[in-house]
């Protein structure tokens, strides 16, 4: 099941390859990588998903996955029966192009537990230097 939260991002095309961050929270999905911004919105149907999301270039420079379209309108069908998904998504402005990818969900490590009951700094019982002649 596709949980809210962040997912580390990796996909492909025919043309070329990238990763990103995607969240995921409440039936929206947005994120961005380091040329587009994406937004839109998911069902979670058990271990399937679906999703309806917008692109729009932030940064100039090299082409997109898809090619040259700077907005796009990506159609993503996948699964996620655990911590991993995999999708495919298509856009109508590049027919013919299919995006694979995966989602990988980011945990955030648990918390340290709390110090307690640190001893007091002596600087008497740190090791002393053997004593050079001069």
């Amino acid at each position: 099941m596709l949980k809210d939260g962040t997912y580390a991002a990796w996909y492909k095309t025919p043309i070329d390859q990238g990763t990103g961050i995607v969240h995921v929270a409440d039936g929206r999905i947005w994120g961005r990588d380091s040329l587009m911004t994406y937004h839109g919105s998911c069902k979670v149907d058990g271990d399937r998903f679906t999703a309806t999301v917008l692109t729009r270039r932030h940064t100039d420079g090299r082409a997109t996955v898809f090619g040259v379209e700077d907005e796009l309108t990506l159609e993503i069908e996948g699964t996620c029966p655990g911590k991993i998904a995999t999708y495919t998504a298509t856009a109508g402005q590049a027919p013919g192009i299919v995006l694979q990818g995966t989602l990988i969900l980011t945990e955030q490590p648990p918390p340290a537990p709390e110090q307690t009951g640190l001893p007091a700094f002596n600087p008497g019982k740190l090791p002393k230097l053997p004593k050079r002649p001069r």
